[in-house]
């Protein structure tokens, strides 16, 4: 079988198929540019049902009986990759604007909720949790909680475990490695476990950003970075209007680097810096009350 797979690439009728399912299940959009990147990442795909060719498995993950298969897929067609504190600057937005507006609420028995979609490896989740300990220490004693949330159930089990090797620990420092993390042996390498302290702050669950969401309340702050770019015009359109009544009407939404939101009157949001997004009508009422300040 693995000869007959290192000859017959994907062909362009079973990448049709497999992008329709994909964009149907996820969202995700392949396009015919990347069919040998797609081809390479579901070679393994096919060697783990036992079926030698790309048509075979193209008709099997498209039928009924290949249902559990799709999860697997989209898995496998999934990028991620990501860091910690990456992107900076939504992090100190976080620190300097975010957190001293909300402290006082919080101290009187409040709630802060922060939604890390599309959190990957959990990178991000916990970053979020560091830096808001790091300015506050005791929100670790009150109502505060991140919600991670991905669509690979893989790598939300990785986020949930919190262990990690020395290499995916770039951005963090010394300080905060001692602070937040109990160093472990894999081995030969050395790897980092994330101690209670911020694990205890984050819940991290499976979840499709094209179906429902279960959260009944709204959120404080929602970063989405490096996701939406992998949708169409049509699904990110469709996202917008659904953040936007997720968040709290003074709530902030993080965006990925490359990531726009180009139309205000669609989606309600208005651009507040690079990549960072309010209601609409707070931003309009924040700026007309820092023209009465003037």
């Amino acid at each position: 079988m693995s000869d007959k797979l290192e000859t017959a690439g994907l062909d362009e009728t079973s990448f049709k198929s497999i992008a329709e399912l994909a964009y149907k299940e996820s969202g995700l959009q392949l396009v015919a540019e990347k069919m040998s990147m797609i081809q390479s990442r579901l070679r393994h795909r096919l060697k783990a049902v036992g079926i030698d060719s790309f048509p075979k498995y193209a008709q099997f993950v498209c039928s009924d009986n290949g249902i559990s298969e799709r999860r697997e897929m989209i898995s496998a067609l999934t990028t991620n990759v990501s860091h910690f504190f990456r992107e900076q600057h939504h992090f100190d937005i976080l620190q300097t604007k975010v957190l001293p507006a909300k402290i006082d609420v919080l101290r009187k028995g409040g709630r802060f909720r922060v939604w890390s979609a599309g959190c990957s490896n959990g990178q991000e989740a916990y970053s979020i949790a560091m830096a808001s300990l790091d300015s506050y220490p005791e929100l670790s004693q009150l109502d505060f909680k991140i919600l991670a949330s991905d669509i690979d159930q893989k790598v939300v089990d990785f986020a949930s475990e919190g262990t990690y090797p020395q290499r995916l620990l770039s951005g963090v420092n010394q300080d905060r490695l001692k602070k937040y993390f109990t160093e472990c042996r894999d081995g030969n390498e050395s790897s980092f476990q994330a101690k209670s302290l911020i694990k205890s702050t984050i819940a991290f669950k499976e979840l499709n950003l094209l179906s429902d969401w279960p959260m009944k309340q709204q959120m404080d702050v929602i970063f989405c970075r490096n996701v939406i770019i992998y949708f169409d015009a049509v699904t990110q359109n469709s996202l917008w209007p659904r953040f936007r009544k997720q968040l709290k009407p003074d709530g902030f939404l993080f965006l990925g680097h490359s990531e726009r939101i180009s139309d205000p009157d669609l989606s309600g949001f208005a651009n507040q810096g690079p990549t960072t997004y309010r209601h609409k009508n707070a931003h309009e009422e924040l700026a007309c009350k820092e023209r009465k300040c003037l």
